[in-house]
């Protein structure tokens, strides 16, 4: 039997525009998308590992971190991850996940393959974790790792307390892996002044790169750990000391690791140097901004943000309750066929419960901010005169 060619790609690609003002991705800035335009290089050309070391310098950047371990790890979000926990776990190791969402469980699943003996400090539905419930926990199970989500796309809460939470780990000999994904460049993160061992953040949100390449940055205190092993990490793709050595962060010469897309390398490194260029703390007034003229709005269209009290709302991606007897796919289905913007439905303890409204990157402006209201608000009306036809006919 011969399998023919499929007659879908005799049709010439098309990919519409859309405004994604979902939890992520972003838009890609032209700059962005014309740079990866460029001419495919080889992954060992050193112009291709020019580039890395020149997205090394911007990681660490963003990070604020002298970490010589600061790298991409070649995959989606889940890669770091994935990273972090595979470097720093061994059989029968104790972690404690925090739980402001879905993200800490989606880390104690993962753990859980790596070997360790697995425990959870669970937030109340739609608020952060206390610094007294963590150190409750700590006192409980006394791990050697510690997971947090510094701003949980799921639920929209940002966790304030990372400075506190980087020396309590330190009082109690353990690890501190923060996730930035959602919240870097959204809110301050300071990864050697609050000692993370580990963070990692996704390219694709309020850095407006593509997906695909997660910056991630070991502490040497986590470097001198994953150095101490008994055993390699049980993932060779993930193994930070291969890696590392690839992007050439320890000083030895450069191995073959993995063919890095030089393309995905190209974006990253142009959104890297727009963000810079503008200043970490002005593209975090930015966001921050934006999310509270977006609060106000939501205010003055008789809605409710999920997150009660305003100091633990993630400015990049926020979370509004859908009004009773409203259906958010139909809301959700309206924006997008209407005016093609993204407007997403809730993830994991939050489906059916809220709207997400992403502000990151490029999509992180006063003008997006107000389109997005009037869209939101034209979708919700429209939904509840669908409803009245519906009941009139009974």
């Amino acid at each position: 039997m011969e399998v023919p060619p499929p007659l879908v790609l005799k049709r010439p690609l098309y990919v519409p525009s859309k405004t994604l003002m979902g939890p992520g991705p972003s838009n890609c800035s032209h700059r962005v998308l014309e740079a990866m335009s460029n001419p495919v290089l080889g992954h060992m050309h050193p112009e291709c590992l020019q580039i890395m070391d020149e997205v090394k310098e911007g990681i660490k950047y963003i990070f604020q971190t002298l970490n010589d371990a600061t790298m991409c790890i070649s995959g989606a979000g889940h890669s770091g991850m994935e990273a972090a926990l595979c470097n720093l776990i061994e059989d029968g190791d104790v972690v404690l996940m925090g739980i402001t969402g879905v993200w800490g469980h989606r880390a104690g699943d993962m753990a859980r393959r790596y070997g360790a003996e697995v425990h959870y400090v669970e937030a109340s539905f739609g608020r952060s974790l206390s610094h007294e419930e963590i150190t409750f926990a700590f006192e409980a199970h006394r791990p050697k790792v510690f997971f947090i989500a510094q701003g949980d796309s799921s639920t929209g809460i940002i966790q304030q307390n990372i400075r506190e939470l980087g020396e309590l780990c330190r009082k109690y000999d353990c690890f501190l892996i923060v996730d930035t994904v959602a919240s870097l460049g959204g809110t301050e993160f300071l990864m050697d002044e609050w000692k993370v061992d580990v963070a990692y953040t996704g390219s694709q949100k309020s850095l407006g790169g593509p997906a695909g390449l997660t910056p991630i940055s070991f502490s040497k205190r986590a470097l001198t750990r994953i150095r101490k092993r008994k055993t390699k990490p049980k993932v060779y793709y993930f193994d930070i000391l291969l890696i590392g050595q690839y992007w050439g962060c320890y000083g030895t010469p450069r191995i073959y690791h993995h063919t890095i897309s030089s393309t995905l390398l190209y974006g990253l490194r142009e959104a890297l140097a727009h963000f810079c260029a503008v200043g970490l703390k002005a593209v975090v007034r930015r966001h921050q901004e934006c999310s509270k003229r977006l609060q106000l709005g939501i205010e003055e269209l008789g809605l409710e943000m999920f997150v009660s009290r305003e100091d633990e709302r993630l400015p990049t991606v926020n979370t509004i309750k859908v009004p009773f007897g409203v259906d958010w796919k139909k809301v959700a289905e309206y924006a997008m066929r209407k005016y093609s913007v993204e407007i997403s439905g809730g993830l994991g303890p939050t489906v059916e419960h809220v709207f997400r409204i992403g502000l990151m990157g490029e999509n992180a402006t006063v003008e997006r901010v107000d389109m997005v209201l009037s869209i939101l608000n034209e979708a919700i009306q429209s939904s509840k005169l669908g409803i009245k036809k519906d009941l009139s006919k009974i």
